[in-house]
């Protein structure tokens, strides 16, 4: 007993050291065990969980050794058609045919995924009985890999039993996965420590997802030289992700403020709310981010910056992969799924195109200024972090000063200015507004509730941002 009154005194003083404000000034639940949640409203307990990593120059050679290990028998190795052809997957394929590894490649990933381009891939996984799954390029790959192998895991299960809910049924997994090993080849996505995977449902022309621990990969292989084949504007697009992966897990609703309380542990979801362990990772991230961003996105070949974009991806994706994200996020899945003619610079793609980390951070200097009065100290941590100077601020300036600061901060790498260079006016809102309204799963996080109306007005407060 006294030894648990301590870990609960320790978890008080850290939350206490992290901020005082508003969103995050309750004392830590001493929650009773599961049964409390019969009792209770809200969250009581969060959980920790993540990919294992190796990271290095060069470490994806190793890959061949890693399914030699395993007993690989019939390996299913994934990627895009523009990656076929580049040095990351020349790389893991060489590696593979000097172990003696039986494989098939599947390069039809589609870049910003869709519910069709998931059927694909998971048909192709279903139609060759495979023991182990590889997926080398960036988080479209990874997800879509995630999909073929929960899918053919499960082969009677209907497509929308594990789609997050309201689009799906949002099932929990129960069965049990062959192995992953994700190999990234972007520094944005994090979608190798996570355990989720997005796509574009094209009915409904919004993004949704599957959220579950149990798709996460068994290995995430984060080798550096990858990020040298990533053309600036791609560069600049994942590291976009990476910020508000940390600024909005840094700011999500306290976990313990989440409900509903869930009745069984296999219920509590990935995305938890931000607590003591998932901050550490997201402040780390915003400051590698802070320090070495811009230096990826102007200098290719700079091998320090793009090293340390990609290692800032990975401690984002440990932080966001359990606390979660928020508007941000939420709003960018309408962004990207009712793209009408932007053509993406850097990505070669036939289909119009929003890039993730672009439809993200767009938005990010409205929605910053809308949640700063819930946590005003973390909004000016953050804003300091990315540099800005907070001598003569005040608490209730923290919206404006981070918003500023996104603006700068953006404005200096280039980017389109507002959602109206992307192709929207305030004549699509309304649909912005209704893609958004599914998105629950993350916006619930936001540290402020909000309305319709709310959303609208950030939607509009984003269409020009200089």
């Amino acid at each position: 007993m006294a030894g648990r009154q301590r870990v609960v005194h320790l978890l008080q003083q850290l939350e206490h050291a992290a901020c005082r404000c508003p969103a995050h000034s309750n004392t830590f639940h001493q929650g009773g065990g599961a049964a409390s949640c019969t009792v209770r409203k809200t969250e009581y307990a969060f959980e920790m969980a993540s990919s294992n990593i190796r990271y290095g120059g060069g470490v994806s050679q190793e890959i061949g050794m890693d399914l030699q290990n395993l007993g690989a028998r019939n390996v299913c190795l994934m990627t895009d058609k523009n990656l076929s052809r580049l040095p990351p997957v020349k790389i893991v394929l060489e590696s593979l045919l000097k172990n003696g590894v039986k494989f098939k490649v599947y390069d039809n990933v589609r870049v910003e995924p869709t519910d069709t381009s998931f059927k694909d891939a998971i048909s192709f996984a279903k139609k060759h009985s495979f023991d182990v799954f590889v997926a080398v390029g960036g988080g479209s790959v990874i997800d879509t890999c995630k999909a073929a192998n929960l899918y053919a895991s499960h082969p009677d299960a209907d497509f929308l039993d594990f789609v997050n809910a309201p689009i799906g049924k949002g099932k929990p997994v129960t069965g049990t996965l062959k192995p992953l090993i994700a190999v990234p080849t972007t520094a944005g996505t994090g979608s190798e420590t996570t355990g989720v995977a997005i796509f574009d449902y094209e009915p409904l022309k919004a993004k949704t997802g599957i959220a579950s621990r149990a798709i996460r990969p068994t290995l995430g292989i984060v080798d550096p030289l990858h990020t040298l084949s990533m053309p600036p504007r791609v560069a600049a697009n994942s590291g976009f992700d990476v910020l508000c992966h940390a600024l909005e897990s840094y700011t999500a609703l306290p976990y313990h403020q989440r409900t509903p309380c869930p009745p069984n542990p296999i219920n509590r979801p990935a995305y938890q709310g931000s607590n003591p362990i998932s901050d550490v990772w997201s402040r780390h991230a915003l400051n590698v981010v802070a320090k070495y961003m811009k230096r990826s996105v102007r200098d290719p070949e700079d091998l320090e910056a793009r090293s340390s974009m990609h290692l800032a991806s990975v401690f984002a994706g440990i932080g966001f992969g359990n606390a979660g994200v928020h508007l941000c996020h939420g709003m960018s899945y309408p962004i990207a799924g009712n793209v009408k003619t932007h053509s993406a610079k850097g990505y070669s793609v036939e289909h119009p195109l929003v890039p993730h980390g672009l439809s993200v951070v767009l938005t990010s200097p409205a929605v910053f200024n809308f949640t700063a009065p819930m946590c005003p100290e973390r909004h000016l941590e953050a804003a300091e972090i990315l540099g800005a100077d907070l001598r003569q601020v005040k608490r209730a300036d923290a919206g404006a000063v981070l918003s500023d600061t996104l603006r700068q901060f953006l404005l200096e790498l280039q980017v389109e200015d507002g959602l109206a260079a992307v192709g929207y006016s305030n004549e699509d809102i309304p649909a912005l507004v209704k893609g958004t309204i599914p998105q629950e799963r993350v916006t619930k996080l936001s540290p402020r509730s909000h309305s319709e109306d709310d959303l609208a007005e950030l939607f509009e407060a984003s269409m020009k941002l200089y």
